[in-house]
C-alpha cells in the first residue's frame, strides 16, 4: 500500500497553547509551534499536510460556524486524503464530534478528534502521544485496504470512542472522556487494539454528503429540585426556540405536578420539539418504568433513550438545519443516526 495521506485540521485548544509572558495565561498559538514540539511525527511513514484556522480558538468559543468550517475543509479535501485528524480543545470536543458525525453523511474515512490536557510544549504532556496515536489510527487500514475507522471518533489517552457517544468527564485527568453507553472503538496500550464489532459501517453506498447548516435555535434545560413555574415558563418561552433537550432525573423522570406537565404540554402545542435525556452519566430513558417519566411521554415528549446531551443538542441542530417539519424532527430524534443511539431490535441505524 502507498503511504497514507493525512490532513491535520488545527482549530486551537490546549494542545497548541503557550503561556502569555505578561498574564501567564494559556493562549492559542500557531501550528508550526505544535509541530516543532513533536519531532517524532517525522518518523511516521505518512504524508501529512495541515489546515489551520485563521485565528486558532479556545474551544469554549467553538460555534456551529466553526463546525461548518471543519466540515467544509474535509469536504474540499475528501478525495485527496485517506484520513483526517482534528485538533481542538477538550471543553466542547464532544459537541464537535457529535455535530460532525451528523454533518458528514455517508462518511467512509476516519475523522479523529484529539487534543490534550497539557500544552504540547510542556515537559510533561499528553499532547504528543495523543497526536501521534490519532495519526496512526487515521492511517490504519484493513487487509482489503479500506480504512479501519470510518466514522468520527475521539482519541484521548487510552481510548478511541465514538464521537456522538462521548462526553467529557474530567477537567484534570488524562483520560478525560468516556462513552458510558457504548463500548470503546479501540484500546490504546502497548498496541492499538480495535474493537471491530463496535466500529461503525454505513450500509449506504453513496458518496459523502456534507450538511453545512446547523440551526442554533435549540437549548438545554436541566431539571433540579426547587425549579419553579416561573423559571420553567421563562425558559420554555425563549424567543425563536425550536427544540429543547430536557435533562431529567434517572430513567427520564420529572415532577408530576400539574403545572409542570401543563407548561411542557403548552410548549409542545406551540410547535417546540422536546426530547427527554437523562442527567445520569450512563443508562437510558425508560418512560414506562415510573409514573414520573410516563407523564412526559403522554404529553408528547420524545424519548431520547441513551443519547448523550451533546449528541441530542447537535442532532436537533442538524435536523432543523435540514428544514424538516417539526413532526419529522421529532420522529428522527428517537432513531439512531450514525450510531448515536442503541438501536431497538426492530429498527436499523440510519
Amino acid at each position: 500500500m502507498k503511504n497514507p495521506r493525512l490532513l491535520i485540521i488545527y482549530t486551537g485548544g490546549t494542545i497548541g497553547m503557550i503561556e502569555n509572558p505578561v498574564t501567564h495565561a494559556l493562549q492559542p498559538f500557531d501550528f508550526s509551534h505544535l509541530l516543532d514540539n513533536v519531532p517524532k511525527i517525522k518518523k511516521l511513514a505518512f504524508e501529512i499536510d495541515h489546515h489551520q484556522f485563521a485565528s486558532p480558538i479556545d474551544s469554549s468559543n467553538m460555534t456551529p460556524l466553526h463546525w461548518r468550517e471543519i466540515a467544509e475543509v474535509i469536504e474540499r479535501n475528501y478525495t485527496a486524503y485517506d484520513g483526517f485528524v482534528v485538533l481542538q480543545g477538550t471543553d466542547t470536543m464532544a459537541f464537535t464530534a457529535s455535530a460532525l458525525s451528523f454533518m458528514l453523511e455517508n462518511l467512509r474515512k476516519p475523522v479523529i478528534i484529539t487534543g490534550s490536557q497539557l500544552p504540547i510544549g510542556e515537559v510533561r504532556t499528553d499532547g504528543e502521544e495523543n497526536l501521534i496515536t490519532a495519526l496512526q489510527i487515521a492511517a490504519a487500514r484493513d487487509h482489503d485496504g479500506s480504512p479501519t475507522v470510518q466514522e468520527v471518533a475521539i482519541l484521548f489517552e487510552n481510548h478511541l470512542l465514538r464521537g456522538n457517544r462521548s462526553t467529557k468527564i474530567s477537567a484534570d485527568n488524562f483520560n478525560a472522556f468516556a462513552s458510558n453507553n457504548y463500548p470503546e472503538l479501540a484500546h490504546i496500550g502497548l498496541d492499538i487494539t480495535f474493537n471491530r464489532e463496535a466500529l461503525y459501517r454505513s450500509t449506504a453506498q453513496r458518496p459523502l454528503t456534507v450538511h453545512h447548516r446547523m440551526d442554533p435555535n435549540v437549548m438545554v434545560i436541566t431539571l433540579h429540585p426547587g425549579i419553579t413555574p416561573a423559571m420553567l415558563k421563562h425558559q420554555l418561552a425563549t424567543p425563536g426556540i425550536k427544540g429543547i433537550v430536557l435533562r431529567t432525573y434517572g430513567a427520564g423522570n420529572s415532577p408530576t405536578d400539574a403545572w409542570f406537565i401543563e407548561l411542557i404540554r403548552q410548549s409542545l402545542e406551540r410547535g417546540t420539539v422536546i426530547v427527554n435525556v437523562t442527567q445520569c452519566a450512563g443508562g437510558a430513558v425508560n418512560p414506562d418504568l415510573y409514573d414520573t417519566g410516563n407523564g412526559l411521554a403522554r404529553a408528547g415528549v420524545v424519548n431520547g433513550r441513551d443519547i448523550t446531551t451533546e449528541a441530542a443538542l447537535t442532532k436537533m441542530m442538524y435536523l432543523f438545519g435540514l428544514g424538516l417539519p417539526t413532526a419529522t424532527v421529532a420522529q428522527y430524534l428517537s432513531l439512531s443516526i450514525c450510531g448515536c443511539i442503541t438501536p431497538r431490535p426492530h429498527l436499523a441505524d440510519t
